[in-house]
């Protein structure tokens, strides 16, 4: 080996070591930072000795694949999760306080009361302002549920525009990355940036990645739609003031495509958007419904009948709604009855009606009148209305609860319902957020920095240095003894 060469060979040792030496620095101090991924110089062998010839990033695919979609679907079980416990408060109350089930129970015990004196003023006006009560909290839950909708469509506006926004962000950093990969520049820190933008769009809408050319990238939603491409799609949303029982709110809209809601309490639904939308239009809507179902059982259950055997109709007798007297349809919900629903003034003391017509009969006319003889002990009536808030009625499948209920027993079954869905999807964000956990720290493990093998790098560069130092200076030494020697 000539002098020469082995000038060439040490100098070229240095300049590899001092390079590395920046990347295994860099690494060290980046360490904590979690959308960091470790730098790996990578050198090749030459005629003049070894030579760094790019700095690469130590990455795992398939890790932050599974990381992205256990991100998308734990967010999106979250969301339920918190939406559904704070649907179950906002409706039942502290223990349940304020659910038509402890109000219907509160009015049935007022009630049998009442049959049990039925001469009883007093317990006839107790009984008027139970029902009174649990038609306020009906009418209350009721206006409760447009209002969760109504700030559902808030966060969905919020996380429209927040997503538009990573997208803009994202398409800054692919052509970044792009144009610098066709002239060859270091890209790396841009590559990063774009997997912690990737993260984010994650939690919005689940995401898959397809690379092209020049690192480039092309991204579609779980549903198939095309987020990015060159530019960012077009994620579109027009928010509602105020909402309507009934009725759904305005589809999120990803390049002209809606957003389809997820179902269940562990949700299908993969992103916030998906699970936005299943609490706004879905769980909400049957939530509302079951009180629709409730109101309705309550007029039917009240309604006095034609006695005279004339043959009328029965009609809203205590409970009554914006549709009455006429009783709503059988076996079917009546969509917004128990915004409506309310107790007949003719019944209410507080309005000058007497309570003791719950126990006669008659707000209806002479025909309707069930204590004909004027008996202050008559409580076969009562007796009846006690023993009917315990018979079945046709209930509509698609309220969410199958089966067939009494209207006591229904409004039982609606609480176990929420109750149900509430602790399924608590369950359910435990463990999705356990399993992102998981994939989360594999892929940070597998990716991230680890100090200990970084400074036994930074020493084994040390000794490195050291070497090649000794070898130039030998070859110096050597020069210098060649030129006395010419001279």
């Amino acid at each position: 080996m000539s002098l020469s060469l082995a000038l060439q060979i040490a100098q070229n040792s240095l300049l590899n070591t001092a390079r590395q030496t920046i990347v295994t620095s860099r690494n060290i101090s980046e360490a904590s930072n979690e959308n960091y991924v470790t730098r790996d110089a990578q050198v090749v062998s030459s005629e003049a000795g070894a030579r760094v010839v790019s700095i690469r990033r130590v990455t795992n695919d398939e890790l932050f694949v599974q990381s992205l979609s256990a991100r998308s679907d734990s967010t999106s079980q979250s969301y339920v999760a918190d939406t559904t416990n704070r649907l179950q408060s906002l409706i039942n109350g502290i223990e349940n306080s304020t659910a038509p089930a402890t109000l219907i129970s509160a009015f049935e015990d007022a009630l049998q009361l009442y049959a049990t004196d039925p001469s009883n003023t007093l317990l006839a006006s107790s009984a008027v302002s139970y029902a009174k009560d649990l038609a306020d909290g009906l009418n209350t839950a009721s206006l409760v549920v447009q209002d969760f909708r109504a700030s559902i469509d808030q966060d969905i506006e919020t996380a429209v525009g927040q997503l538009n926004d990573l997208l803009g962000q994202f398409e800054q950093v692919n052509n970044e990355i792009v144009q610098g990969t066709r002239v060859g520049n270091d890209v790396n820190d841009a590559l990063d940036r774009r997997d912690s933008l990737l993260r984010q769009i994650s939690e919005f809408v689940s995401v898959s990645a397809v690379r092209r050319a020049d690192n480039d990238i092309v991204l579609y939603t779980g549903q198939g739609v095309t987020l990015f491409e060159t530019i960012p799609r077009t994620v579109s949303f027009e928010p509602q003031s105020s909402f309507a029982p009934g009725v759904d709110g305005q589809a999120i809209r990803i390049d002209g495509v809606p957003v389809i809601g997820g179902t269940g309490g562990n949700t299908s639904a993969t992103g916030a958007l998906a699970a936005m939308v299943q609490m706004r239009d879905e769980v909400s809507l049957q939530v509302q419904s079951q009180l629709d179902e409730i109101a309705r059982g309550l007029i039917t259950t009240f309604a006095e009948t034609d006695q005279s055997g004339g043959g009328g109709p029965a009609l809203a007798g205590l409970f009554t709604y914006a549709g009455g007297p006429a009783l709503p349809a059988a076996g079917t919900v009546s969509t917004g009855i128990a915004m409506t629903l309310g107790v007949n003034g003719l019944f209410d003391p507080d309005v000058g009606g007497d309570p003791q017509l719950l126990r006669d009969g008659g707000a209806n006319g002479a025909a309707y009148v069930s204590n004909t003889t004027g008996g202050s002990g008559y409580a076969d009536r009562l007796i009846g209305y006690v023993e009917a808030m315990s018979d079945p009625l046709p209930t509509d499948i698609n309220a969410g609860i199958a089966g067939t209920y009494s209207v006591a027993g229904y409004a039982e079954a609606s609480l176990g319902w929420l109750e149900s869905l509430r602790s399924n999807a608590n369950a359910s964000a435990e463990s999705k957020l356990a399993l992102f956990d998981r994939l989360t720290q594999a892929h940070h493990s597998s990716t991230g920095v680890n100090i200990d093998e970084e400074m036994a790098i930074l020493i084994d560069l040390e000794q490195s240095y050291e070497a090649s130092a000794r070898i130039l200076a030998a070859v110096g030494e050597m020069l210098d003894q060649l030129l006395a020697a010419v001279r």
